[in-house]
């Protein structure tokens, strides 16, 4: 694995150094504008000097003076900016420009830059326009930097007001992808609770194939960039995929997918947990410059910051539905009680108005001739003195005592209690 200069880590930092990490990142993305100038000679604006920023600007392989702009930067007259020199070495009048758009070079080295400048008229002493010089400072990392803070900033909104993750996960990758100044597939990978596994988050512009091959894979030591990455709770990077260590059992798979480079950085929680990885792929080895970097940090932080909004939103869902279960079974448990309470209340009711029947049975089947003792003890015998006679619906009749009359009345539907005006059927109908 390649080592980088520059790297550092700030999961151990306390705030103070937190707070001058996030700072040198900002510097490191913002960069700092260099002027850039050139002196341009006659109608076919010859380049006669340029100081080292313009051949900076426009790529060493093309510092040469003796030659006609058009011809040194042929991309230059598609945009418009050879008429405007024109225009100006005719009319005599300057022209500034306010952070314009150029594409410098062509073909797949091509890059998009924005420019302040100015083309000034250079005259003899007669006053006649003999040239041109072009002033300008370059404005493309003060407008990458605008468009990453706004970019940012509708990331932190989205959070704010709990956009899904995987909206928040996804608009963030391919935030990256359209800043970044050189192509780069961002994925994000979330860690399973034991942060064992990794799981797909988001990669818009991976292939699906290679999401879902990777999808799960393990923590630890050598497990490619994230797996890795993970393990350590610190960066890693990797600058070429198919010479590294760590991409053994994943160099195929690479391969297929087109990749050659990738720059992983964990997403941790503020206790220091592990949330997943935020990982950079290239197209082709790279190694990564102090903007990279930066920019990896940066949003690696705002992932942690969606990711744990999500967990602490999940796990307010999920302690909702326990309420709202343990209060449905406590309702079941509530309602259950009264209805047991209400039964228990009519049966006690009802034995009170059996006990008050027996008693005015016996006392009224006192005086009547019956057998000494209860005739429903069964096969085991009842010594009790027969005190109530019942009957049933067939006609059948017996003496007993309280307790056996009790319960046959209870347990033997067609049962009641007897006496000697309303026997047999006659008693059963007027019952």
């Amino acid at each position: 694995m390649t080592a980088v200069p520059g790297q550092r880590s700030t999961a151990a930092a306390g705030p103070a150094a937190s707070e001058r990490a996030a700072e040198e990142d900002l510097r490191a993305l913002f960069g700092q504008s260099i002027a850039v100038f050139a002196s341009l000679a006659g109608p076919a604006h010859v380049v006669e000097t340029a100081n080292p920023a313009f051949f900076a600007t426009i790529g060493e392989e093309r510092a040469r003076v003796g030659v006609a702009l058009a011809e040194l930067m042929p991309e230059l007259a598609g945009q418009g900016f050879i008429a405007l020199l024109d225009q100006v070495f005719r009319t005599g009048e300057p022209y500034t420009g306010r952070d314009v758009q150029v594409m410098l070079g062509s073909g797949p080295q091509s890059r998009e830059a924005f420019f302040d400048f100015t083309y000034e008229p250079r005259r003899d002493a007669d006053g006649n326009v003999t040239g041109i010089r072009v002033l300008g400072v370059e404005t493309t990392q003060v407008k990458h930097a605008q468009r990453l803070m706004a970019e940012h900033r509708g990331l932190l909104e989205q959070i704010a007001r709990q956009a899904p993750l995987t909206e928040v996960l996804d608009g963030m990758a391919r935030c990256i992808e359209n800043l970044a100044p050189q192509e780069v597939l961002v994925s994000v990978l979330l860690a399973d609770p034991d942060a064992r596994h990794l799981r797909h988050g988001a990669a818009p512009s991976l292939p699906d194939f290679y999401n879902q091959a990777i999808d799960g894979i393990a923590t630890g030591e050598g497990v490619g960039s994230c797996g890795t990455a993970a393990h350590r709770r610190e960066p890693v990077i990797v600058t070429d995929i198919a010479t590294d260590p760590f991409w053994d059992d994943f160099r195929g798979l690479a391969d297929q997918a087109g990749l050659a480079a990738c720059w992983s950085t964990p997403i941790l929680a503020r206790d220091g947990g592990l949330l997943g990885t935020f990982a950079m792929y290239h197209r082709i080895p790279r190694v990564p410059q102090d903007t990279d970097l930066a920019l990896a940090r940066l949003f690696a932080g705002t992932a942690a910051l969606a990711i744990e909004r999500h967990h602490i939103e999940q796990a307010k869902l999920a302690a909702e539905a326990r309420a709202k279960s343990a209060n449905d079974e406590l309702a079941k448990v509530v309602r259950v009680e009264r209805e047991l309470r209400a039964e228990a209340e009519q049966r006690a009711a009802a034995a009170a108005e059996l006990a008050t029947q027996m008693r005015a049975a016996a006392a009224a089947q006192a005086a009547t001739p019956h057998p000494e003792h209860c005739q429903l003890g069964g096969a085991a015998g009842c010594t009790a003195p027969a005190e109530i006679k019942i009957a049933d619906s067939w006609g059948d009749a017996a003496w007993g005592c309280p307790a056996h009359v009790e319960e046959a009345i209870l347990n033997v539907r067609s049962v009641f209690i007897a006496s000697e005006e309303l026997g047999g059927l006659t008693a059963y109908l007027n019952r």
